[in-house]
């Protein structure tokens, strides 16, 4: 007889009740297509963010499934809304630019410090954040991560040179800018 073996759900079970509190928070107060995009990137986060922690990897296919997604969001929008749309379409442009460009360069600067992976998830982030929404994603997720690791270090849980995921911090950067905000 084989024993089924069954993955844990546990770790998956915060996002519907993350998802429904956002919906219940913004709902009425933003623009439907807004929120559809707010609640996309709480779930890519989410998912980033979990195998990050699992695996250290952020896999190019999320990444893909992330910007297909962006686009099949934003072409409606583009015929509901035009002015909004495009005003959108140049602040995520910017997003995009300027949050995978930062990363990039501490990845070039730092020899690969950062993971490639954590480059192009934070890039399309940017796509769903705008500039005004990555910005914040970015200083919270690296300052929790920076403080984590130090307290790690101090614990002598981990040394120096031992990588942390990162994806896991900027998700809940993700959070405190989608709910603060």
């Amino acid at each position: 007889m084989t024993s089924l073996k069954v993955k844990p759900v546990l770790p998956y079970a915060g996002l519907p009740a993350l998802a429904l509190t956002l919906l219940l928070v913004r709902v009425g107060r933003m623009d439907p297509f807004m929120l559809l995009l707010h609640e996309l990137v709480l779930i890519f986060g989410y998912v980033a963010a979990m195998l990050d922690y699992k695996t250290r990897r952020i896999p190019n296919n999320l990444i893909m499934v992330m910007a297909a997604s962006w686009v099949l969001v934003m072409t409606p929008m583009l015929f509901r809304s035009t002015e909004a749309a495009l005003t959108h379409l140049k602040d995520s442009a910017l997003g995009f630019v300027i949050g995978g460009g930062l990363f990039l360069l501490v990845y070039i600067i730092s020899r690969k410090g950062l993971g490639g992976g954590d480059v192009k998830y934070v890039a399309a982030a940017g796509l769903y954040l705008g500039l005004g929404g990555i910005i914040p994603v970015m200083l919270y997720g690296t300052l929790l991560a920076a403080l984590t690791g130090l307290a790690l270090i101090l614990l002598k849980k981990i040394g120096r040179k031992d990588p942390i995921p990162l994806a896991p911090f900027l998700f809940v950067g993700i959070l405190l800018t989608l709910f603060l905000q």
